[in-house]
């Protein structure tokens, strides 16, 4: 019987809102300790505790020997202080029994030089027996707890990263995932392009993976490196669903499985898995990062959650902050005191995007080793609140009163559904352009991020969406440098427009095939009939250069990127031109109308996005919808019936609430870090 993901919303009851959870890891502290412990953790008002993820070396301390008491006198304290327990796969982290006896279980870097244990994440994902290993502790995990009614779910290993892995296992995995895509050796030979330079393979068996520590950046073949960047997501998510599966063979179909993902992730794909129920991330507010304003530093970079809380989301239809750091890392470029409220101000963030947990890192900050600097909610002495575990507290207090006040059949104000939104995005395109960026300026993971911060300023409900969803569902669609393209693609997007919606294309988009390879054409031929212009070359300026252009009379400026544009005939309209260089007078923008709805090309990349903002909002009211005006790092969501704003800049904002508005949580000045939910 295949083994399938569940509906992720039937784990999170509605009226609940968000529940909030806890790491703790027994194995630091001694056993005299942990009912102190978890009872603190239920006074504080966490609702569920995250247990055993990186705990395999107490749980097999010798190979075939399982010991799980003491991790059941954890879990039925859990029990007693009505705590649910929240269960770690623990694959990231292998005892070192497993590293003397196998070391072959570990991956090689691109010198070929074996990992060592002693951290976590490096292990050979496609090693035969690194996968025997965890196939065993996983199902005796699962076999011990799976019908445990006080165990809600389990995370899948930790933070998937999808690292490169030379590894003998890995080349013969790497050569046989060749084989299932291109079946034929002369298939992949056109795909990269081999015959560029000699690299023409007579079989299977000569290709070995791209490696850019020996070959040099710039000689590397860009498409096998794409292939090796799919590769590496697809056997990620493969080991994930790997174990998903031995879960479920065992499992309550009451517990649901997840894996937490870093906020920024740019290797491990979440949308190749298929066996996990949703996707969470990790997010932390500190790490030094200037951010905005004078106090930016202080509140942390606003794009983190902006981001990840959609486009997780796109995994299940539910996502979630499964891990944020309370206060100082161990690895930030600086570490200052976070303004007070901070973190408060993140778990309304995600709360507000939609999350459906929130879980933080961790109990208690350790006392040594490698993550010592690293803060808990717990301070040092294990007894007193952090500053963020004050937060914390305050959060989960504020939540419980929210539930009081939540209406079952509240639905989304129509001025708001009116702006429904959506940005198409998928690592593939991040992978590509990031390879092959043209001008240092570029910069291929926040390109995508600044249309999402444009639309939430402008107050349109935005998702990041993947090409398989329904583009429909909503009234307005961003495509935002989707280099990589096919013909039903693009169909898709014509008849989107056709169809009534507002299509926004951006430059770099569609200007290669999937394979990375350039038309045999005019740039981005394939959409050239769609926005009704031509592409007949691009400019890049230098850091110091400033490019003008020219929209309404207004001036903007640009120096990142520039398609020069030809509009096909009258039925294509100039909104703006560039205004000095050379090529003077050329469109930038263009806009034509597609049957019910219309498409247009911003063909410049600004670094203020002034220019892309307005077009933007243009856009918005010549479909005659209303806008709002959010400054930067303002955001206001709303969901279940709540409107909920939170503000990461430096300066205080007054909100302009209507007559009818009841503040339930903070003030309508909005200082920095400031909360504010009310209802209508």
């Amino acid at each position: 019987m295949a083994v399938k993901s569940q509906d992720a919303n039937r784990f999170f009851p509605e009226k609940d809102l968000v529940t909030t959870g806890i790491y703790y890891y027994p194995e630091h502290w001694n056993e005299n300790q942990w009912e102190r412990d978890i009872k603190k953790i239920a006074d504080m008002g966490f609702e569920f505790v995250h247990l055993a993820e990186f705990a395999w070396f107490k749980m097999e301390p010798e190979e075939g020997r399982f010991d799980f008491a003491w991790l059941d006198k954890v879990v039925n304290l859990c029990a007693k202080y009505n705590l649910k327990v929240l269960m770690c796969t623990p694959s990231a982290t292998t005892p070192t029994w497993m590293r003397i006896n196998y070391p072959e279980t570990f991956i090689m870097d691109g010198h070929y030089i074996r990992a060592e244990n002693g951290t976590r994440g490096l292990e050979s994902l496609t090693n035969p027996k690194y996968r025997m290993f965890v196939g065993k502790i996983v199902a005796e995990m699962a076999k011990r707890y799976g019908q445990d009614k006080n165990v809600i779910g389990w995370q899948l290993d930790n933070e998937p990263p999808a690292l490169p892995d030379y590894s003998p296992s890995s080349q013969e995995a790497f050569r046989q995932w060749l084989k299932n895509k291109y079946k034929s050796i002369d298939v992949l030979n056109s795909a990269w392009g081999a015959a560029f330079w000699s690299q023409w393979f007579n079989s299977f068996d000569q290709v070995i993976i791209p490696n850019t520590n020996l070959v040099g950046w710039w000689g590397n073949n860009p498409h096998a490196l794409l292939d090796f960047k799919r590769y590496l997501a697809d056997a990620e998510a493969e080991f994930l669903d790997f174990q998903a599966t031995t879960l479920r063979n065992y499992i309550s179909r009451n517990q649901y499985i997840t894996t937490n993902y870093t906020a920024v992730c740019t290797g491990a794909d979440p949308r190749r898995t298929r066996k996990m129920d949703f996707a969470s991330y990790t997010a932390y507010p500190n790490g030094g990062s200037n951010n905005i304003g004078d106090q930016g530093f202080r509140l942390g970079n606003s794009k983190v959650i902006l981001f990840a809380s959609e486009y997780y989301k796109s995994v299940g239809g539910v996502s979630g902050v499964m891990e944020m750091q309370p206060g100082p890392v161990n690895w930030g470029g600086y570490n200052p005191l976070l303004l007070p409220g901070t973190v408060r101000m993140w778990l309304y963030h995600s709360f507000a995007a939609g999350g459906k947990l929130a879980c933080s890192y961790r109990f208690r900050q350790i006392l040594y080793s490698s993550e010592q600097y690293h803060a808990g909610v717990i301070q040092t002495d294990g007894v007193t609140p952090s500053p963020g575990g004050e937060d914390y507290i305050q959060f989960m207090k504020e939540i419980k009163e929210l539930r009081k006040q939540y209406k079952p059949d509240a639905k989304m104000p129509e001025k708001l559904a009116a702006r429904s939104t959506a940005i198409l995005w998928n690592l593939e395109n991040y992978w590509t352009i990031d390879r092959q960026k043209q001008t240092f300026q570029w910069d291929a993971w926040n390109y995508p991020v600044k249309f999402l911060e444009m639309t939430k300023s402008l107050g349109a409900p935005t998702d990041v969406i993947p090409e398989t969803a329904d583009f429909s569902k909503y009234k307005f669609l961003v495509v935002p440098a989707y280099e990589l393209a096919d013909s039903a693609l693009v169909k898709k997007w014509s008849d989107y427009a056709t169809n009534g919606g507002h299509l926004i294309i951006t430059c770099r988009t569609a200007t290669k095939d999937r394979a990375g390879h350039f038309w045999e054409g005019e740039s981005a031929a394939p959409i050239s009939g769609l926005i009704g212009a031509h592409i007949k070359a691009t400019d890049m300026l230098s850091a110091y250069s400033k490019g003008d252009i020219l929209m309404k009379s207004d001036h903007y400026t640009w120096n990142n990127w520039a398609d020069l544009l030809q509009p096909d005939n009258n039925s294509t309209e100039v909104l703006a031109i560039y205004n000095n260089q050379f090529y003077k007078g050329n469109a930038a923008v263009v806009k034509r109308k597609v049957g019910k709805g219309s498409v247009t090309y911003i063909g410049v990349d600004t670094d203020d996005s002034k220019l892309e903002k307005n077009i933007l909002r243009d856009i918005y009211t010549n479909a005659g919808v209303t806008t709002e005006d959010y400054p930067e790092g303002i955001y206001v969501y709303w969901r279940d019936g709540f409107y909920i704003a939170v503000n990461y800049s430096s300066d205080n904002y007054t909100m302009n609430l209507p007559l009818s508005a009841k503040i339930l949580v903070g003030e309508s000045v909005l200082k920095p870090a400031g909360v504010l939910v009310w209802n209508e």
